[in-house]
């Protein structure tokens, strides 16, 4: 049998793992800006994380959710406190597409209603509705297609407030990134982001902020809707949660009332994944990594911005974006292959930086001094 030959690969075996750094099985050390996409909260391999791991596998792996896990309290009461939504609702699951199909699905059942906004360049997801609600056609089979989604342009205050002048009473909930990952690094505005919790509002829609990618303490506060100083109904989550270990959840807003059945999953919430997913919030409180996001985020993007041939730097903490010309077009691969640096991107040219929030200045600096190098061995003429 061979693999489902879906993935553009580097022909590179990680073997071993520790901080921001990865080793490949020929020992070739690499700096990890990437994260596996967001994933590497906290830094590969942490001393707490892992011990947290090998300690609850020790005791019990895995039971259903027909069984009390004292654990998922554990983890409500800690993501409550870290997060500063203490009076929300934990409700557990294993990926970002679930935590969004969980999202949309809750918000129905609140209003009883059928249409979902999302938005131009978003990404929610691979699964039925998930997918239908993220721009890409390219990946949404017929299977998945449905005339309940209404696709706005991003930060556009006017055309959302004409769609629910037009459509409001039929809007069961909007869903929007606080930034954009897939779609480019692409900011919410803090006022966009208000006029929809204005707008939910008046018209009894649910707000769903997706904070898969941009949450997670990844902005320099825990979610990066938090920014705009309003509160979502249901906030999204996954990636940095487990720091690696499959884990989700989706927060919910007081109002929004449990009954038997109305959402489920066998493996969410397991006695690993919440071990997983408490170690995390425990690093990241004990290390101060919120902090660290956002001063390193911010000097980080300081030093890109001054780097003339480097277009459009963006981005909020450690999630930053930047536009890369054609004549740099193969920055990002000589970065992995001549500096042992890996990045991420979002097409047609943008590199995306999405490291472990834990990235040092050193880190950081090697990072510029390759991207100087290589675009002086790139571009000499510019």
């Amino acid at each position: 049998m061979k693999l489902f030959d879906v993935y553009p690969i580097n022909d590179i075996t990680i073997t071993k793992a520790q901080g921001s750094n990865v080793w490949d099985a020929n020992g070739e050390k690499y700096l990890d800006l990437y994260g596996g996409h967001a994933v590497i909260s906290i830094g590969h391999t942490h001393p707490h994380y892992v011990q947290r791991l090998t300690d609850q596998l020790n005791k019990v792996g895995f039971y259903s959710n027909s069984i009390r896990i004292p654990l998922q309290e554990e983890l409500a009461t800690k993501l409550g406190k870290v997060s500063g939504k203490e009076d929300y609702q934990l409700f557990l699951c294993n990926s970002g597409a679930e935590a969004n199909e969980n999202a949309l699905k809750l918000a129905s059942f609140y209003n009883n209603r059928k249409k979902i906004i999302a938005f131009k360049k978003g990404f929610h997801g691979r699964t039925s509705l998930a997918v239908a609600a993220t721009d890409n056609p390219s990946i949404v089979a017929p299977v998945n297609q449905t005339s309940n989604i209404i696709f706005l342009p991003f930060n556009d205050e006017a055309s959302l407030e004409a769609c629910f002048k037009a459509q409001g009473s039929d809007i069961s909930s909007v869903i929007i990134e606080g930034i954009q990952g897939v779609g480019g690094i692409n900011v919410a505005s803090i006022p966009f982001l208000q006029k929809i919790r204005s707008l939910c509002d008046e018209y009894g829609a649910v707000f769903i902020a997706d904070s898969v990618q941009c949450g997670y303490g990844r902005t320099g506060k825990f979610f990066s809707h938090d920014w705009a100083g309003v509160n979502a109904d249901i906030y999204s989550m996954a990636k940095g949660m487990g720091n690696g270990f499959p884990v989700a959840g989706i927060i919910i807003a007081p109002k929004f009332q449990a009954k038997h059945s109305m959402l489920g999953t066998t493996f969410g919430g397991n006695h690993l994944a919440c071990a997983a997913a408490l170690a995390v919030l425990e690093v990241i409180e004990k290390e101060n990594l919120l902090q660290n996001a956002e001063e390193l985020g911010a000097y980080i993007m300081e030093q890109l911005k001054a780097i003339p041939e480097l277009q459009n730097v963006r981005g909020r903490g450690l999630m930053i974006g930047f536009d890369v010309p054609e004549e740099l077009k193969d920055l990002k691969k000589n970065l992995l292959w001549k500096h042992k640096i890996f990045t991420g991107e979002a097409k047609p040219n943008v590199i995306r930086l999405l490291p472990s929030l834990a990235l040092s200045k050193k880190d950081a600096d090697q990072f510029v001094a390759a991207v100087k190098e290589e675009i002086k061995a790139l571009a000499p003429v510019l």
